[in-house]
């Protein structure tokens, strides 16, 4: 906050709080070890059965009942699928192989996708990218499974 007026320091200090630590900055190293709460899915879980809320819902555990099966593949691995029988000299870029996608196919036959995508090639691994593909693709599973407990809830109901 160097070149503010005291007046307009005070004024920002009052809407914002102090200023945040800088480790270039002795005065200011003093930092302040804030940890957020855990937003996965298990400790939502644990919270909500914590809190005795035992209405109908969707449950980790019924998305993972969800899935049939799963796989997964690099950008890379689809398009030299794809073009397979296309000529020796056709190759797919390197950059699609740090793109790794999952396709969960549901009891039910409905497919859903996610994707991982690494900007630094060095920084690749295909375990990490397949956890965050999967972990995007069941993000999508809960909006359908929660459209589906809704609607037989309301059915119930005779709505």
């Amino acid at each position: 906050m160097r070149g503010l007026t005291p007046t307009a320091r005070a004024a920002l200090q009052t809407l914002h709080g102090p200023a945040v630590p800088f480790p270039n900055q002795p005065e200011r190293q003093a930092m302040h070890n804030v940890q957020s709460p855990r937003t996965d899915d298990s400790a939502i879980e644990q919270e909500i059965v914590a809190k005795g809320l035992t209405a109908p819902r969707v449950t980790p555990n019924d998305i993972e009942a969800s899935i049939a099966s799963e796989h997964y593949f690099t950008a890379y691995d689809g398009v030299n699928g794809a073009n397979s029988g296309v000529g020796a000299a056709w190759v797919a870029p390197k950059a699609l192989e740090l793109l790794t996608f999952c396709v969960l196919i549901l009891r039910n036959g409905f497919t859903v996708t996610g994707e991982s995508a690494c900007a630094s090639p060095e920084n690749f691994d295909a375990e990490v990218g397949r956890k965050i593909a999967r972990a995007n693709a069941v993000n999508k599973i809960w909006p359908l499974l929660g459209y589906e407990l809704k609607s037989k809830l309301a059915a119930a109901q005779g709505a």
